[in-house]
């Protein structure tokens, strides 16, 4: 009896509270049980809200929950600091001081183990590459964690950048600093959202703090239909696509041939899609059943006709947040800033200590010199140039917070290529106006293979292993055996056409069968329910898989 309760109570590598164990809708269910008592004493009610999700992010990352706490109560104060200063100067050192924190914590714990290996090779010293946050866990819990990988507390970067888009709303005078610190503690850390996102404005989000609870029988279909939607995303398609063929072929591609490597790109392109916007459309849906609205996230973003237009479907509130506090402060379209060279700075120093050459500082210098002299001498020349290092910083620097690896440096910049050339290609294409059906096919087929073969860095093991799945699919496809191999494959080779059918079907159907699920009575979703959970459980092949952008 003691052990069930402790496994209730603490913290426990092995069972994480994720959306996809059953003891998750328990914990959810208790939640709402209380939930309904205080719903209407809105101080109450958000300081129960901040307390569960505390409790839920210590049952997912342990003791880590007090780097959310250190986050919550420093820009709590600094906000207020922002806030009552008279001065200009004193605003903006204040803002520092919270960017400064909170990309400290996270480039920490996210960075230290590189940093330590990437000191090691530059200056060949041999201080011991260990991964601190993984160490005081296991010295602190008792857990097992590896010292020898990365391990980021999870959601970190998530409930950063709301901490630091707080802050930046404060000091832009978009929002009022909130004056209980449960109500802000709610806001960093409500836990539908707090380990993956959506992430959530403090503008849009803090209003609704204040506002009573309002729950339509039409927004709890909703509620419902995403709920149910996610689930089937994320474990029927995505977990079986990931156990039957993507796992274990890009944990050696070299022991496939081109086809199974192909089909596994593919297939992981439709498996990362539905596993993270899965996560976030239960997240939502979630949020919703309290009264909460996050923002949507994902907008079928393999429909996009080109690469910019799939970055406004794709991961929506991180492109958005990456454009409001990353490009246009950079400048954006209408040239550069000093942001923009403490950007590329950044990004210099990252290619410096990834590469761990340190002549490479030399060259970069000249460049740059090279760049900023033509600048002067043609002054035309100054906004394209500044416009599109913006861009392609940008993209950059979301690789780098995926992960500091030459693999997300290379994903990330082949993206920003992605939009640079289009940003050309559409000033002289013929097609780029061009609305026939044909022609509309042809823009989605490229973009999503475009995306699809950047997804060779974010998802490969190693730079190694890139090369092998390369290899494989340009010189040894397996034509002989493709017969064989379509056989053998026949069940992932559905589920992906399966996945790919439902994602690209017209608008128009979606909106009427989630219309038809909302409209539908009590009884009749009770029923879908237990189906889709029986659906769910028959597929299950495997132990549980971890949600992808946990790590992130």
């Amino acid at each position: 009896m003691l052990e069930q309760v402790k496994d209730i109570f603490l913290f426990s590598e092995e069972t994480p509270l994720i959306f996809t164990r059953f003891y998750f809708w328990a914990f959810f269910f208790v939640v709402l049980t209380f939930y309904s008592i205080l719903y209407k004493h809105k101080t109450t009610r958000n300081a129960y809200l901040f307390l569960v999700s505390l409790f839920f992010y210590y049952k997912t990352g342990g003791l880590f929950f007090f780097i959310l706490i250190f986050s919550t109560v420093t820009d709590f104060f600094i906000g207020q600091a922002i806030y009552k200063s008279k001065e200009p100067l004193h605003k903006k050192l204040w803002l520092a001081l919270s960017i400064t924190l909170n990309l400290g914590v996270l480039g920490f714990f996210k960075y230290d183990y590189f940093f330590t290996e990437t000191i090691n090779t530059v200056f060949n010293s041999d201080l011991p590459v260990v991964t601190h946050a993984a160490k005081w866990s296991n010295q602190l819990l008792g857990t097992g964690f590896d010292i020898d990988k990365i391990l980021p507390p999870v959601g970190i970067s998530f409930f950063t950048f709301q901490t630091i888009s707080y802050s930046i709303d404060v000091y832009r005078e978009k929002v009022k600093p909130v004056t209980n610190m449960l109500d802000f503690g709610f806001y960093v850390s409500f836990f539908p959202q707090l380990v993956a996102g959506p992430i959530v404005r403090a503008a849009d989000f803090i209003p609704q703090l204040y506002q009573d609870f309002k729950l339509s029988r039409k927004e709890f279909g909703y509620a419902l239909f995403l709920i149910l939607n996610g689930l089937m995303k994320k474990m029927f398609v995505g977990d079986y696509l990931a156990v039957n063929l993507i796992d274990r072929v890009f944990a050696n591609p070299a022991s496939y041939s081109g086809f199974e490597n192909l089909i596994a790109l593919y297939g992981y392109s439709l498996q990362v899609y539905c596993d993270f916007s899965g996560y976030t459309d239960i997240a939502i849906g979630l949020a919703l059943l309290m009264g909460f609205r996050l923002p949507q996230n994902f907008n079928s973003p393999y429909k996009a006709r080109n690469v910019g237009e799939f970055w406004k479907r794709w991961h929506m509130s991180l492109s958005s947040w990456l454009k409001d506090y990353l490009y246009i402060p950079m400048g954006g379209n209408r040239g550069g800033s000093h942001f923009t060279y403490i950007s590329l700075s950044v990004i210099l120093i990252f290619v410096v200590l990834l590469s761990g050459n340190l002549w490479l500082i030399p060259i970069f210098l000249a460049v740059i010199g090279g760049i900023w002299f033509l600048t002067r001498v043609f002054p035309s020349f100054q906004l394209t140039v500044s416009t599109n290092i913006n861009l392609m910083m940008t993209m950059l620097l979301g690789g780098l917070w995926h992960g500091s690896s030459w693999m997300f440096v290379t994903w990330g910049g082949l993206n920003g290529l992605g939009l640079l050339v289009y940003k050309f290609w559409k000033r002289i294409s013929p097609y780029e106006n061009k609305t026939g059906w044909l022609v509309h096919f042809w823009k989605i087929f490229i973009t999503f293979n475009f995306i699809t073969f950047t997804r060779i860095w974010f998802r490969g093991e190693s730079m190694q292993g890139t090369y092998d799945l390369m290899n494989q699919v340009t010189g040894n496809f397996g034509w002989a055996q493709l017969g064989e191999m379509i056989t053998s494959y026949k069940a992932p080779l559905l589920m992906l056409a399966f996945g790919l059918v439902v994602h690209w079907l017209p608008t128009s159907v979606k909106e009427w069968y989630k219309n038809w699920f909302i409209e539908t009575p009590v009884y009749l979703k009770v029923l879908i329910c237990v189906a889709v959970v029986f659906i769910i459980y028959q597929s299950l092949s495997a132990g549980l898989q971890p949600f992808i952008y946990f790590q992130f």
